[in-house]
């Protein structure tokens, strides 16, 4: 095994056999693998139904009291804690479930990957590039598994769509267009105020830079505020802008990227759009269907859906086009836009019956995780460049190779983020 840094101490140490010992025998039986939650909200309640059947959660981390005891009881965690370095610093756990909001989803699972634990960190994976970059670095240099919460990669109608364009079925996708289409509710306006009681917030705000708390930018709501979160182009869109990269087949960067949108509709505190539509692009080799575009369009305020679906991937082949939702809906259309029977798949999915146990088999099997934290870098780097679009109101020309925004200076130093004045634990490093 390689060596990892205690975060405790400073001092090198090799992860423990036996957590490894504890994985491995969870395959067939008892003890199960041991895992603590950082971040207990909303969504670590979905996730605690996969994990429940194939691990034991141990910890039940969040600086909102409230969550954190709700939590353990319904999960059975026998320790609780505001403070994540605590949890860390427990070497008989053999990995952490990053749910918390955007902005400490990157640190967390930075710092816990130093930790020598495995994670499984809530999409978007980073609340900015750079931070991306900074936790597939961390994931290697660690040798440990990151998967990222865009479960569609463990979804075996979307694996079987995938199988098909890769198989030709409407010949070479060149262009494919992916929607986020809702209605969401209006935040309202509201002022500072102080924290409730129960709250943590100091620990809640954490790296990002600090600002006095409201109450229409916390729980949930966060996710429209710059400083918090990545807007709905990187809540919800981030699934359906992987599904789309992944069945448009390319990689890296693209080498432009435009955004245009705004708020059309809601009178609120919102920072992000409401309404966005985003065309990114990679330029081939300059031959016949080299070029390869990708569309999303976002608009949280519609109830009128595409295909009734209110998310979803219409790729565009030289033969016909293929849909696809996480919704559960698949179907081909010719080139002449005649229905097409969606062909049976060829063998059986063998995949691990939800995200969460592939996670924990990616482990015992020391293998790659269907979306390793490199996939979803790749797929929150378009999340990001749609948003410096949106805000800088300019096209974007992108260096793949540099990894870096070309000819903008103020678009390029926005693939990183200002943190909180005066440094804090957990602001990753450059």
């Amino acid at each position: 095994m390689t060596r990892r840094q205690s975060i405790a101490s400073g001092a090198a140490i090799s992860l423990s056999a036996l957590s490894y010992a504890n994985l491995a025998r969870a395959a067939v039986g008892t003890p199960r693998p041991r895992i603590g939650f950082i971040g207990c909200g909303g969504r670590s309640k979905n996730l605690l139904k996969g994990f429940a059947e194939n691990a034991t959660v141990t910890w039940a981390c969040d600086p909102d009291q409230q969550h954190a005891v709700a939590f353990q009881k319904q999960s059975g965690a026998t320790r609780v804690t505001h403070d994540l370095r605590r949890l860390l610093d427990d070497r008989s756990i053999d990995a952490v479930v990053v749910a918390t909001p955007d902005h400490w989803h990157a640190p967390a699972a930075i710092m816990a990957c130093d930790a020598g634990k495995h994670v499984y960190v809530e999409k978007p994976c980073s609340h900015n590039f750079r931070e991306g970059q900074l936790l597939v670095q961390a994931a290697r240099r660690n040798n440990v598994i990151v998967q990222h919460g865009t479960q569609s990669r463990t979804n075996p109608l979307v694996i079987n769509a995938i199988n098909l364009l890769r198989d030709g079925v409407i010949g070479e996708v060149l262009v494919c267009k992916a929607w986020n289409i809702q209605r969401r509710r209006n935040i309202g306006h509201a002022k500072p105020s102080a924290p409730p009681n129960h709250v943590d917030y100091d620990t809640w705000v954490g790296p990002a830079e600090y600002v006095p708390f409201q109450s229409n930018r916390f729980h949930y709501d966060w996710h429209w505020w710059h400083n918090f979160g990545t807007g709905d182009i990187g809540n919800d869109g981030t699934h359906e802008i992987d599904i789309a990269r992944w069945g448009l087949g390319v990689q890296g960067l693209p080498t432009t990227a435009s955004a245009i949108g705004g708020k059309f509709y809601f009178d609120d505190d919102q920072q992000f759009p409401d309404t966005a539509t985003c065309v990114f692009q990679w330029s081939g080799d300059g031959k016949p269907n080299a070029n390869k575009q990708l569309i999303f369009e976002m608009r949280i305020w519609s109830k009128n859906l595409p295909h009734n679906c209110d998310t979803g991937v219409e790729f565009y082949g030289t033969k016909g086009m293929l849909f696809v939702s996480k919704r559960g809906k698949l179907a081909i259309w010719d080139e002449s836009n005649q229905p097409v029977a969606v062909p049976t798949p060829k063998e059986s999915s063998t995949q691990p019956k939800n995200h969460q146990l592939d996670f924990l088999q990616a482990i015992t099997e020391n293998r790659e995780p269907a979306a390793d934290i490199a996939i979803g870098h790749d797929s929150c780097s378009l999340v990001h460049l749609a948003n410096i679009s949106v805000t800088t109101g300019r096209s974007l020309r992108i260096d793949p190779t540099g990894q870096s925004i070309q000819d903008d200076p103020e678009a390029d130093a926005m693939l990183t983020r200002k943190y909180r004045s005066g440094g804090h634990w957990a602001v990753p490093n450059a």
